[in-house]
């Protein structure tokens, strides 16, 4: 076979694999000795080098990806901002969860004081809370956290970013229903 096309069915093989290719696996699935593999995927690091996909070496392997570069443009592709409108029981409650997580529905109603079944829902259908497992307690309710969805919607690093919670519940109270009062204005 000629290097030309090796260089084809390597290009076709890297861009469909999901996890980094070793020589070997390659010499298994076309036939053609490893050495002369290795050097022919070194021809192709080295011509796609600088290009919007490139062969990265790594993990043992090869893959082919976007050139680290162009990665803030990729995403705006792979994950569009979407436009996600949250009431201000929404609000409270993600803050609620944001906070105390994990935490379960009946803490969280325990808090605000009424049913929040529907806005948990909601918060786990817009993909900013997830279940991240059962609590111990009678009945093994759910245990609720926020998700990456939501680290990204609000463009935080980590939950250390939160902005610190007063020590006092007092003073959390007036912070929530000031966080509400403006997202109010706002809309």
């Amino acid at each position: 076979m000629e290097p030309t096309r090796i260089k084809n069915i390597l290009e076709s093989l890297l861009f469909v694999a999901r996890e980094p290719l070793a020589v070997e696996q390659l010499e298994e699935m076309i036939g053609v000795p490893r050495d002369y593999l290795g050097s022919l995927l070194e021809e192709l690091v080295a011509e796609l080098q600088g290009r919007g996909i490139q062969v990265f070496k790594l993990a043992g392997g090869y893959l082919m990806g976007t050139n680290p570069e162009n990665v803030a443009f990729v995403e705006k592709i792979l994950h569009p901002k979407e436009e996600t409108r949250l009431s201000a029981q929404a609000l409270e409650t993600l803050a609620i969860i944001a906070y105390k997580q994990p935490v379960t529905r009946v803490e969280i109603e325990r808090i605000r004081g009424v049913d929040s079944g529907w806005v948990i829902d909601s918060l786990v259908t817009k993909k900013l809370v997830k279940e991240v497992g059962r609590s111990e307690a009678i009945g093994r309710p759910y245990i609720y956290a926020t998700s990456e969805d939501f680290m990204r919607h609000f463009g935080l690093k980590d939950l250390a970013s939160l902005p610190p919670l007063p020590s006092s519940e007092a003073d959390q109270e007036t912070i929530f229903k000031s966080a509400l009062q403006e997202t109010a204005n706002s809309e």
